[in-house]
């Protein structure tokens, strides 16, 4: 099994970028093929919710990729004193709306979601469950 890899973000909009492309190096560093396009969308997601909500000015967010057999788990950590709630999207949203749904997405996209509550801050995490990855197979880990 590969260590877990982690990297820190400043509070900065590039950032977004530079997360999920750390996001997919890893994944693809790991051999995961499986699931990319919904671990990016929530790497972004998350992400983009810990730059605008969790980081406050001056500090950084940080992403955390690891993988347990088939399952991938992303976190993002944050040093925010915001607390965290998925909202369930409003019946009726207003056709230009462009937020608001980001952790409801995320939600819906990972096999599993949650927040944990820290002293100071919280992380935001997701999993995933994925096929065996060739080297798994080759090595008959799974």
């Amino acid at each position: 099994m590969p260590a877990p890899r982690q990297r820190r973000f400043p509070r900065s909009r590039t950032s977004v970028r530079e997360a999920r492309d750390f996001a997919l190096q890893v994944l693809g560093d790991w051999g995961c093929t499986d699931r990319l396009d919904d671990i990016r969308l929530c790497v972004s997601e998350l992400a983009t919710n810990a730059l605008l909500h969790g980081a406050p000015p001056g500090r950084e967010y940080c992403v955390n990729l690891s993988l347990d057999g088939t399952v991938i788990r992303l976190e993002v950590r944050d040093t925010g004193d915001r607390r965290l709630t998925v909202q369930h999207p409003r019946p009726d949203p207003h056709p230009d709306e462009c937020s608001g749904r980001g952790l409801l997405l995320a939600r819906e996209l990972a096999d599993d979601f949650g927040v944990t509550e820290h002293v100071v801050g919280k992380t935001v995490w997701a999993t995933f469950k994925t096929g065996p990855t060739p080297r798994q197979l080759a090595e008959n880990e799974w």
